[in-house]
């Protein structure tokens, strides 16, 4: 039977009806506007009344992918920076309103998931997935199997430390390999330099309005010879490649999948990153790794969601 699939971003609720081979039978999508916890659950709902009138089967099993940390089996977000959400109880919230059993999972848990069964995951057991977005995110499967850790949270890498007392992260603790390296922040480093006036080369190619900052527009000023934006660049780059490796050593996956729309956009920033994870990793863990783009580009966590379900 087909199963229903919700991807929860911080704009976008969507939402698919999935076949049990990983197809998508019919998707709909829904602007988010308020964030609390009812008018977001009210944006899934609409989304997801949609998907599954389009794909006009039934179905009794929802799963969903949040951007956040999730209490075990517990279906609640302890922390959703994008949404400003602490401790919401979204499975019970869901499952009270759409009526069907519902799974919460992290959704790069989703997103690796989806990638293992119908992506670039196939044929393999041992899998880490690294998308580089907003914000930083992995996932772990080991025997064919997601590591959730005993609080639910295992393979944080966007929240390992890198920087003692460092910068601020959207989940409110200091020194992240977020708060140097996630989409977000990577724009607020180069705002704060734009607003120095000392970056000729950002204003050329933002005519100086902070709005028109991107990830893109770094690596553009970076590889254009701007020092201060190429420290930013590098250091980020850096941080990425090393965290990357040593989760490569420790793992020692058969598959390292990088995905999000960082590593999409800015091609340096992936080179060094894959460059890195070969100089770093040890030569015993990296020995037979692939390392592959991720196939299912955003639908990989409406996929994976569902399939948990």
């Amino acid at each position: 039977m087909p199963t229903l699939g919700i991807d929860l971003g911080g704009t976008f609720a969507r939402a698919a009806v999935v076949d049990e081979q990983g197809k998508i039978v019919a998707a709909a999508k829904m602007a988010l506007g308020e964030r609390s916890p009812s008018a977001v659950v009210e944006s899934i709902a609409h989304a997801a009344k949609a998907a599954v009138e389009s794909a006009g089967s039934p179905v009794k099993f929802c799963g969903v992918g949040a951007a956040g940390q999730i209490h075990g089996d517990s279906g609640v977000l302890a922390v959703a920076p994008n949404l400003g959400w602490r401790n919401v109880p979204l499975g019970a919230l869901l499952q009270t309103r759409l009526g069907y059993k519902v799974k919460v999972v992290n959704d790069l848990a989703a997103a690796a998931w989806g990638e293992l069964n119908a992506g670039a995951g196939r044929g393999s057991h041992d899998t880490y997935t690294v998308f580089v977005g907003s914000g930083v995110g992995s996932a772990i499967i080991a025997g064919g199997k997601l590591v959730h850790g005993s609080g639910g949270v295992a393979g944080e890498l966007g929240h390992t430390k890198v920087v003692p007392n460092g910068r601020r992260c959207g989940c409110g603790e200091l020194g992240c390999l977020e708060a140097y390296v996630g989409g977000h922040n990577l724009i607020a480093q180069t705002r704060e330099l734009l607003a120095t006036g000392r970056s000729h080369v950002l204003m050329e190619l933002t005519g100086g309005d902070p709005a028109r900052v991107t990830p893109v527009t770094l690596e553009q000023a970076a590889e254009a010879g701007d020092a201060e934006a190429r420290e930013i660049y590098e250091r980020a780059s850096l941080m990425l490649a090393i965290a990357v490796a040593n989760q490569v050593t420790v793992l020692n996956p058969a598959r390292l999948i990088l995905g999000g729309g960082v590593l999409s956009h800015c091609p340096g920033i992936r080179r060094r990153l894959v460059e890195g994870v070969q100089a770093y990793a040890s030569m015993t863990a990296r020995e037979g790794l692939l390392i592959t783009d991720a196939e299912l580009g955003d639908d990989s966590g409406l996929i994976g969601a569902a399939l948990l379900a």
